[in-house]
């Protein structure tokens, strides 16, 4: 592979200098944080891990990179017309999505949002998706629709072995649901068997999928080079059109499949330990105050769920050494965890952004700290330094994925809180993925929405076509 100038990417990767009135606090501020800070050489060395995980994982071999088969062999071709359901369902409010289809494209869309209470997100199963199926039934009577057959797809935001297009069996429930009989079962089978239950609906279950990949299809209707699919929001996932002579886990039979969505799970991505040398005090501190440590490895460095906790250890860790905030009693607030959430990292860096300090003086109020100049730029360096180390980390994995797909121009359809609402994300991706992959390739990124609903709905319409034409 030819490497493009070391020195450009080196130069690039570089954060605004910190500059304070007192240049040996700054020295030990920059000294403290500097392991957030990559050399061209490590950005290259992760990469080279990265190339290293995906080709074990879809050789089936040990790897924290599971590359599921998601069975989706092909996108939309423009032949599919009609009305096509999706279920997404990944938290506490789920929807139904009706979507009508003229020459592959969405010209129509209703959605209705439902609720789940808590005490059917604990205990047997059945209630929780008898649950759904009414939803499902409730939506389709309201459009009249109860007596036209509705191929329907699932989007099931849970850690699932997908068997087939239409069989995702779920390894553990996440969030707030914990129904164990589910555990080890297909999804789609259990939607089913509510759907037949009911049986006064024509809704049929083709296919079980979850966000990411919807986030692909659906990008595939705005830019027909879509080939990745992107979700950097509170969690963060990617996906990808592989190559289907590749992929070693296919058990259902093949059909001359020339490519096939593989889901690489990255949020897992070091959890067998190959990503340690990056890993700083501060990672380790915001790995003791998750849910679930030593998991979501890739996640914690990147999700929104845990930026702003990042930022967070950072500041009280500074705080505490008298690098920050002194002479002001710092309220416990800002030493307590999860109290800094990523939205307001997305403002301070605005400021960044602006050459302003007026959102970070905001958030620092609310915190009870009155700062003075060089605490503001301190916060804004901290939050620069995390936001960035996140970008180039998501960057160094496009740029695998544009490589390994090899194709003259590959669009990265992206969805999620944190690509949307973080000022200086896109930006750093841009420059960083044209740095980090073989040079002269072509790539773009695209705001996708909806992958979880819209794109669910096109993925049914694409399993329909391939029932019909292999019946």
């Amino acid at each position: 592979m030819v490497v493009p100038a070391e020195h450009a990417l080196h130069e690039a990767i570089q954060v605004s200098p910190l500059i304070l009135s007192d240049d040996v606090k700054r020295q030990k501020i920059e000294n403290r944080v500097a392991k957030m800070r990559f050399s061209a050489a490590t950005a290259r060395k992760i990469q080279d891990v990265f190339i290293s995980e995906m080709n074990k994982g879809i050789h089936q071999q040990p790897s924290s990179l599971q590359m599921e088969n998601t069975y989706i062999p092909e996108l939309l071709d423009g032949t599919e017309e009609g009305l096509y359901l999706a279920l997404d369902l990944g938290g506490t409010n789920f929807r139904v999505v009706l979507l009508e289809l003229a020459h592959g494209a969405p010209i129509r869309e209703e959605v209705k949002r439902y609720y789940i209470g808590s005490e059917l997100r604990v205990g047997s199963a059945i209630p929780l998706f008898d649950h759904l199926a009414e939803s499902v039934s409730d939506f389709v009577i309201s459009q009249g629709l109860q007596d036209v057959e509705l191929p329907l797809g699932f989007t099931f935001s849970f850690p699932m072995i997908q068997h087939s297009l239409d069989v995702g069996v779920l390894v553990t429930w996440t969030k707030t649901f914990n129904c164990p009989d589910a555990v080890n079962k297909d999804a789609v089978r259990l939607l089913r068997e509510a759907l037949d239950r009911r049986g006064d609906t024509k809704v049929k279950v083709l296919a079980v999928l979850n966000d990411t990949t919807g986030t692909l299809v659906q990008g595939s209707t705005l830019d027909h080079n879509t080939a990745v699919g992107l979700i950097l929001g509170t969690g963060s996932n990617a996906c990808y059109l592989e190559r289907a002579d590749r992929v070693e886990h296919w058990e259902t039979e093949r059909h001359g499949e020339r490519e096939v969505i593989i889901d690489i799970e990255w949020g897992a991505f070091g959890d067998n330990g190959v990503l340690d040398f990056i890993k700083t005090d501060f990672d380790r501190e915001n790995d003791a105050n998750s849910l679930i440590v030593n998991s979501f490895t890739f996640e914690k460095y990147i999700a929104g769920k845990y930026l702003g906790e990042v930022v967070r250890v950072i500041l009280a860790k500074l705080t505490k050494e008298r690098l920050l905030f002194v002479g002001d009693s710092t309220s416990d607030s800002l030493l307590t965890s999860g109290n800094l959430t990523t939205d307001l990292v997305s403002h301070i860096e605005q400021d960044s952004l602006d050459g302003g300090d007026s959102n970070t003086k905001e958030i620092l109020a609310k915190f009870g700290i009155i700062p003075d100049e060089d605490d503001i730029r301190i916060v804004q360096y901290v939050c620069e330094v995390a936001s960035n180390r996140a970008a180039l980390l998501v960057s160094i994995c496009l740029a695998s994925l544009i490589d390994r797909i090899d194709k003259e121009q590959v669009t990265i359809a992206v969805d999620g809180s944190l690509y949307k609402h973080h000022p200086r994300l896109e930006g750093w991706m841009k420059q960083y993925i044209s740095l980090l992959c073989t040079p002269g390739r072509k790539f773009k990124l695209i705001h996708a929405e909806d992958g979880s609903g819209k794109g669910a709905a096109l993925v049914s319409a694409i399993a329909h076509r391939l029932k019909k034409r292999l019946q």
